[in-house]
Parts: C-alpha cells; sequence; structure tokens
C-alpha cells in the first residue's frame, strides 16, 4: 500500500496542470490550436532531438526501440481496421493513432524513475523514441488522413520536424558530436515547458467543448486497448523473452511492462487539434484513460512489485 501511495503522490502534480490547462481555456479564453502547433512544431522536435542525441547507444538496448516500434504499427493496424467496423468517421483514425502510442513521456518517464531509479533513465528514453518514430510516421499518417487525402497527409508528413530531429540527433550521437553546456541547460528548459504545455493542453481541449457529447464506444475502446491488451501484450514478450530470447535485460523487462500501462498520449489531442480531427472527442478519451490511470497504474505496479 506505501508504494501505491508513493506513486499515487508522484501522478498527483500532473492533474493539476491538466486543471490549470482547463481554467486557462474557459477564464483566460487561451487557444489550444496555437499551444498544438507550438508543441508540435517547436518543442517536440527539440525534445526528440535531445532524447536521441543524449542516450547511450548499443546493440543491445536498441532492441527496447524497435519492439516498441514494431508493436506500435500491429496495434495501429489492428486498431485502423477495427475501428472502421465501428465508426464511418475519422474517428476511426485518432483512435487507430491512440491505440498504438501511450503517455510515454509524462507518464512512463517518472514511474520508471521512481521504481528503478535514475540509472534507467537512459534506456527509458531511448524505448521512448520507438513511440517518437511511430509518431512521427505511421502515427501521423493515419491521423491526417482523417481529414486530408493520402497525398495531402504525405506532404504534412515530410513537413514534420519531429522525424528529421530523431534522425539528426541519432547521427550526431554516432558520430560523437560535442555540444556546449549552455545546450544542456536550455534543452532542461525545454523539456520543462513541454512538459507543462503537453499536459495543459488536455485541459484546454476540454475546456473547448461546449455540449458534452461522449462516444462511449471511443471511450470503452480506447480503455480496453490501453489497460488491457498492451500490459497483457508486454507480459507476453517479457516472459518469451525471459524463458526462451535472453534478449533483454530484467531491467529492459520492467521498463516493456512501465511503459505498457501508460494512458493515451497527450500528443493525440496535440495531432487532433493541428489536423482538425475530432479535437474534443480526442481530449475526452485522453482525459479519461489519464484520470482511470491516476489509480490504475500505481495499483498494478504496487501488485507486480
Amino acid at each position: 500500500m506505501s508504494l501505491f501511495l508513493v506513486l499515487l503522490a508522484k501522478l498527483l502534480p500532473l492533474y493539476a496542470v491538466i486543471a490549470l490547462g482547463y481554467i486557462a481555456g474557459r477564464i483566460l479564453k487561451v487557444q489550444k490550436e496555437s499551444i498544438a502547433i507550438l508543441l508540435l512544431y517547436v518543442l517536440s522536435p527539440v525534445i526528440v532531438f535531445h532524447g536521441a542525441f543524449t542516450t547511450e547507444l548499443n546493440l543491445g538496448i536498441v532492441l527496447l526501440p524497435v519492439f516498441f516500434l514494431v508493436s506500435a504499427y500491429v496495434f495501429c493496424a489492428i486498431a485502423y481496421t477495427v475501428g472502421g467496423k465501428v465508426w464511418s468517421d475519422s474517428t476511426r483514425n485518432i483512435y487507430a493513432y491512440s491505440a498504438a502510442t501511450g503517455n510515454t513521456g509524462y507518464f512512463g518517464i517518472p514511474v520508471a524513475m521512481a521504481l528503478l531509479g535514475p540509472e534507467v533513465l537512459g534506456q527509458v528514453v531511448l524505448a521512448t523514441m520507438g513511440l517518437v518514430l511511430y509518431e512521427s510516421t505511421l502515427g501521423f499518417y493515419i491521423t491526417a488522413k482523417g481529414t486530408y487525402s493520402a497525398r495531402e497527409s504525405l506532404r504534412k508528413l515530410a513537413g514534420l520536424p519531429s522525424l528529421y530531429a530523431l534522425l539528426l540527433g541519432l547521427l550526431m550521437n554516432a558520430g560523437s558530436v560535442h555540444l556546449p553546456e549552455s545546450y544542456f541547460s536550455l534543452a532542461d528548459n525545454f523539456r520543462g515547458a513541454y512538459s507543462i504545455l503537453g499536459m495543459m493542453i488536455i485541459g484546454l481541449g476540454v475546456s473547448g467543448i461546449k455540449t458534452l457529447r461522449c462516444d462511449w464506444k471511443f471511450i470503452g475502446l480506447s480503455l480496453f486497448t490501453k489497460f488491457l491488451l498492451w500490459p497483457l501484450y508486454a507480459l507476453l514478450a517479457v516472459t518469451l523473452d525471459t524463458h526462451f530470447w535472453h534478449l533483454l535485460t530484467p531491467s529492459m523487462h520492467s521498463i516493456v511492462i512501465l511503459l505498457s500501462l501508460t494512458p493515451m498520449a497527450a500528443n493525440t489531442v496535440v495531432l487532433a487539434t493541428a489536423l482538425n480531427v475530432k479535437p474534443e472527442k480526442a481530449a475526452l478519451g485522453v482525459l479519461s484513460t489519464t484520470l482511470f490511470a491516476l489509480f490504475y497504474i500505481p495499483l498494478v505496479l504496487s501488485f507486480l512489485a
């Protein structure tokens, strides 16, 4: 029970930031569209570059992002197929995007640090790079297709700076390029701004809802995918690796489990807003899974510990 309370206390401040976003939207009339563009085209590329540039690269640890990248592609394809049988509008696209990724940056990393210690930070960051690569490629394309044609979606994908930031960061990392100390201080400031604005946009998205019309199929399928299918899939992968493959270390197994428990990515609201693909529905979905995760994540982790 003590572990449950410790984890709960670490998550509560994130919910306060969501509440501030809601207040900013309702009272101060802050526009979520401007915040979404700022996150997607300015802050996110810096965060992606920094993660790729500073993470220690080796053959073993590269398996983590590969695992999450391949898994995300599979989940997206399955969700897109299932979504086509449930919805006839762009809800299918936003469900497919969100089913394949999670809020690994705001939830996964803090929880991993709390449970496994700071020494796993590099492994966790690199693991999330697999999901970042998914979000910057197939995820972005699937979401854009909810509003735009295939050609327009590809054109928007080609103009997404996070993809180039990821490649540049990896190349500079592999080439052992050194940057001045002032860069790292600036990157820390960007990371803080990204975290705060990324959580606030959930509240901003909810504040823009004029009439509360909840798509229970969307909420139900999202909860089922994020909190049942993903953890079971991760547990199966860890079990198989433990008994047969022996490719990952025990700490990597823990990271796989932890990241599989995260709620819908806050970037779901960012993309849905920037591309005009059911932003209110995306905000409700992210909020619902985030509220559920407040108790679900500490409960499951305290049970597995």
